[in-house]
């Protein structure tokens, strides 16, 4: 077992050393004895404690620093496109609106945590990720498959944790710092700077990003018949560029008295202004917040309790030119109580209590609301390895002052087998309470609106060698009380009955100096509700997607290519709207020039194809971009 004098001056303990009896499960579960467990290879967001990515009964994918800095991606939503599972629709670019569909569930039924803190506005139920900076990212966790029996409601589809900025793990005083520049007039900068000691240490990161943009819409508008698509603007009355500008820190600090106690807090801030093109609003001044702390002690190897409290704040002030149209501004405070027990080797028992209380008042000349609700839950879970089998049971119980109880549960096994196979099996409720606009939005809502609730099933079988691994998952997910639109009403209603129906395929291999990573996933996701649209395919859901990775380091130089195609998808609920399929290509080039300097070149859609992810909104053509980065 790691020291907790070895975890304490990890770059990513306060992240991942959730509990030292959990930690010592990850490692009885490592399919060769004779190696340590990395923690760079632990996960904590599939049972909310620490396992290896082997050992995870749930499919996952991890992203790390070294991965987001080699990409060519600027923004949040870019860096997760095409990845297994996944399906980004970004209205313009850079720093424009961007959701989020996860195994052809809703784009609000993910769940996104930062540093633990549950991330997410009350109003639209949406994650604002285009304002979350790749520079303020360490990592992140993706889980797909439903959570609700761990993390209550919106994890229908999955999870996503980010990690801010870490301090580079050892004591002494330690910086970093890029710059960047390329198309429609990108303008990066970043630094940070960690302060360590043996017990403890304190770090700020502060990042900019702007850009000029690109027209983001080409949408159309007659104002004698009111008839409109896309962003609803007469045709080239708006053909302006739809600038973004960002600036985003980070702050931490963490301390440890003595081996059993540790405390840390952390705090995240992004503010900003976004151009778009409408009729009704057309620029906005954002502001996204994460604060939380959390205090662990860990009496014993075998016992830890641990308090973790936060909140998420999300203003939007919006304005058609200079005139005030607006305000959102919401508030999502959250706490949990866990405690995670050994009971024997490979066993451990985790228990706990969450407590959330979502905010929201908007300031609407035509349309002003305000609302409030609050949530308890209690929670708990077994996992159990039984010489060559895993098992995992969860169950959580929450209690809503709208909805009252629901409870939610789930099962997974898997088996080992010779050369490094594994099989696995799962079953999992979930469900996703309606967000504040559904309810109480004036003339738009329903406040009588139900739960949505999903049930799913998944295998998942796979193999492992000394330098390459792959993984199919076929899944299915059924999805009853859906939300949507009701045209006999003019209000959404609980009408409608999905199922969806995937595979997905991943696979990595190093043959020498190369590295090679490819994704695949195939996806049907049917309207089963009676009427007219049974039968017809969820609305922004391709039916296949891919995604390939390829890098190579030869000495103070690396190159790497990356490959990203999406099949069409219907852009609305009848199926007459079609967006058309596409493929990019990606190039990159770093140079490290000096120790601790490289200068890095990116080229971004290199052969220049126009594509849509959303009916009328465009994305930028070709695109290239040059960094330079110290990292001492």
């Amino acid at each position: 077992m790691q020291s907790r004098h070895t975890l304490r001056h990890t770059a990513i303990s306060l992240a991942l050393a959730l509990s030292l009896p959990s930690l010592a499960h990850a490692q009885s579960n490592d399919r060769s004895a004779s190696k340590a467990t990395d923690l760079n290879n632990l996960v904590v967001t599939a049972t909310r404690t620490a396992v290896t990515v082997d050992a995870s009964l749930a499919a996952v994918e991890v992203i790390d620093r070294t991965e987001i800095e080699h990409s060519s991606a600027r923004s949040l939503p870019e860096l997760l496109r095409g990845r297994a599972g996944i399906t980004i629709v970004n209205q313009g670019g850079l720093g424009k609106l961007s959701t989020l569909f996860l195994r052809g569930t809703e784009s609000d039924h993910t769940l996104f945590l930062i540093d633990g803190v549950r991330m997410g506005s009350p109003t639209s139920g949406l994650t604002s990720l285009q304002d979350i900076p790749l520079e303020q990212i360490e990592r992140i966790e993706i889980v797909r498959g439903p959570r609700s029996s761990l993390y209550g409601a919106d994890a229908i589809g999955g999870v996503i944790q980010i990690f801010t900025r870490r301090g580079a793990g050892r004591e002494g005083v330690h910086g970093r710092g890029h710059i960047a520049a390329g198309s429609h007039g990108l303008r990066e900068a970043s630094a940070g700077l960690d302060v360590r000691s043996a017990r403890g240490g304190v770090g700020v990161d502060l990042a900019h990003q702007s850009t000029d943009g690109i027209n983001a819409c080409r949408g159309t508008y007659d104002p004698l018949t009111w008839a409109g698509a896309g962003c609803f603007i007469a045709p080239n009355s708006q053909p302006d560029r739809d600038g973004y500008r960002n600036n985003s820190a980070t702050v931490r600090a963490d301390f440890s008295p003595s081996d059993a106690w540790q405390f840390d807090a952390r705090g995240f801030r992004a503010t900003g202004h976004n151009d778009y093109d409408g009729d009704y609003v057309d620029n906005s001044d954002i502001v996204q917040q994460v604060v939380g702390g959390s205090a662990r002690w860990t009496p014993s190897a075998a016992a830890q309790l641990k308090l973790t409290l936060g909140r998420n704040t999300d203003i939007s002030d919006n304005y058609l030119g200079s005139s005030f149209a607006n305000r959102y501004d919401t508030t999502r405070d959250s706490g949990t109580l866990q405690g995670d027990f050994t009971l024997a080797a490979g066993h451990v028992l985790t228990g706990g209590f969450d407590w959330l209380r979502d905010r929201a008042t908007v300031k609407d000349p035509w349309a002003p609301f305000a609302a409030a609700r609050g949530n308890r839950a209690a929670f708990a879970q077994y996992q159990g390895k039984f010489d060559a089998q895993d098992l995992q049971l969860s169950l959580r119980r929450d209690d809503n002052d709208q909805f009252g109880g629901h409870s939610t549960g789930g099962i997974a096994w898997g088996m080992g087998f010779g050369d490094g196979w594994r099989l696995t099996a799962s079953h999992a409720t979930a469900f996703k309470a309606p967000s504040f606009n559904e309810l109480y939005y004036p003339g738009f809502s329903n406040p009588l609106l139900r739960p949505e609730s999903s049930r799913s099933s998944e295998l998942g079988l796979g193999q492992r060698g000394d330098s390459w691994h792959w993984q199919v998952n076929a899944y299915q997910t059924t999805i009853d009380d859906l939300i949507a639109y009701d045209g006999a009403l003019f209000m959404p209603n609980n009408i409608e009955r999905a199922r969806i129906r995937g595979v997905e395929l991943t696979g990595d291999i190093r043959l020498g100096a190369w590295d090679l990573h490819g994704q695949v996933s195939s996806l049907n996701a049917r309207n089963l509700s009676t009427g007219f649209n049974h039968g017809k395919r969820l609305a922004r859901r391709p039916s296949s997607s891919a995604r390939l990775d390829l890098d190579r380091q030869f000495g103070a130089w690396g190159f790497g290519v990356s490959g990203i195609a999406e099949a069409a998808r219907w852009d609305n609920v009848g199926n007459t709207l079609r967006v058309g399929g596409y493929a990019t290509a990606d190039a990159r080039a770093s140079w490290r020039f000096a120790k601790e300097w490289t200068l890095q070149a990116n080229l971004v859609n290199a052969f220049g194809r126009n594509y849509e992810t959303s009916a009328y909104y465009l994305q930028p053509g070709r695109e290239v971009a040059l960094s330079l980065r110290w990292q001492p």
